[in-house]
């Protein structure tokens, strides 16, 4: 199974990375056997993955990072690299390549202190894999300081460092990063595509993919997670039922709370997981001595580590509020497709009954009114307001109309 075959849709854009990853393993084999390089080469030393929620931004980049990193002895048959099934390609997809590093925000941002090793580690020679590979997932969450950081990196890059970059759009990385960098931008699979792949991949009932892809609109992460978590249908089954509650203000402010609540309740499970596993490999490699007492100098590091964790459990949240809001909005547009008449096939087929009741008692304008109330919702949380107010202010104005 070749590292492009999880690129669901993105069939233009795989061929063009498997392209540079042939041109990067010949300079690599030339360097290597002290041969001419080639004169023409499609590989470049940094890239930039842009693309809607969904798309598969992450796992594109990832994909390409597993190609750089394949060993297959097929590739001196005329194989292309990225077999997904070699010591390179499985541990570069699974995030274990010691010359694959990943850097992701752990809160809204990405400090510059989260990017000093990172940037110092781009100026080295891989250690021993093929290239030194560099993966930001969230490079608009870049901040001024890390920003600046990375570019210096990517001007000036080592010989055998090659940068991977992703943002939602191209506007969301600095001008002077985006110059840099060789853009590809991803389309939104087709509901279709990815029903397929949940079929073919996850083993998935084809009635359950199609929901899910239909419910998800494309978002490949959030369809497979739909169709092969309960609990998720059920998360998103209830927030369906949001706007059917709150005809009075004691209905909507208890709608946002218990919305606010579900997002915590997320976010702590996550925490639980994560964090647990986290500190006790940090006190293992701080020395800590039996009984849990941590050596002298170290209370520190522990202070660093609590204050990460911090940040995760609050993006955690908000991503899952953000969730939320995104089913909300889809409910939304299928009333009014329905108030427009509109051929566009309805996303919650599965809560058909509230959408024609929610399209029979309000008008177009006023669901273009709730549509723009749960946005300001969104960047009312991207200005780290406080979570319950925001949603709160969402929902009076949802029950307003």
């Amino acid at each position: 199974m070749a590292v492009w075959d999880d690129l669901v849709g993105q069939e233009r854009v795989s061929a063009q990375l498997e392209a540079a990853a042939r041109d990067a393993d010949a300079l690599v084999t030339a360097v290597a056997a002290d041969e001419p390089l080639p004169e023409a080469s499609k590989m470049t030393h940094a890239w930039l993955f842009t693309g809607p929620p969904g798309a598969g931004r992450i796992q594109t980049a990832r994909a390409f990072a597993a190609a750089l990193q394949c060993v297959s002895p097929d590739r001196a048959l005329g194989g292309a690299p990225g077999c997904g099934f070699c010591d390179g390609c499985h541990t570069a997809l699974v995030g274990t390549h010691a010359d694959v590093t990943t850097v992701a925000a752990v809160g809204t941002q990405i400090l510059a202190e989260d990017m000093r090793d990172t940037v110092r580690k781009s100026f080295t020679s891989p250690a021993n894999g093929r290239w030194q590979i560099i993966l930001v997932e969230d490079a608009e969450r870049l901040n001024e300081k890390s920003a600046n950081a990375v570019l210096k990196a990517v001007e000036e890059p080592a010989p055998r460092t090659v940068w991977l970059l992703c943002a939602p759009s191209i506007e969301d990385v600095l001008p002077t990063i985006r110059s840099r960098c060789r853009h590809l931008n991803l389309s939104t699979p087709s509901v279709d595509a990815v029903a397929d792949m949940l079929i073919r991949r996850e083993g998935v009932e084809p009635e359950v993919a199609a929901a899910a892809a239909r419910a998800t609109q494309g978002h490949v992460d959030r369809a497979r997670r739909l169709a092969t978590d309960p609990a998720a249908r059920e998360r998103r089954a209830s927030v369906l039922k949001l706007p059917l509650r709150i005809d009075d203000v004691g209905g909507a402010l208890k709608a946002a709370q218990e919305l606010v609540d579900a997002a915590a309740e997320d976010a702590k499970q996550l925490a639980e997981e994560v964090d647990a596993k986290e500190t006790e490999e940090l006190k293992g490699a701080l020395g800590a001595v039996q009984g849990g007492r941590m050596p002298r100098g170290t209370a520190g590091v522990m202070k660093d580590l609590e204050d990460k964790q911090k940040r995760r459990r609050t993006r955690t949240q908000r991503d899952s509020l953000d969730l939320a809001l995104t089913d909300l909005t889809a409910f939304y547009r299928d009333v009014l497709a329905l108030q427009l008449g509109s051929r566009i096939a309805l996303a919650n087929t599965d809560a058909e009954d509230a959408l024609e009741r929610i399209a029979r008692g309000s008008s177009p304008e006023t669901t273009l009114r709730r549509i723009e109330a749960i946005a300001a919702c969104r960047d009312a949380l991207d200005r780290n307001v406080a979570p319950l107010l925001a949603v709160e202010a969402m929902t009076m104005a949802l029950r307003a109309g």
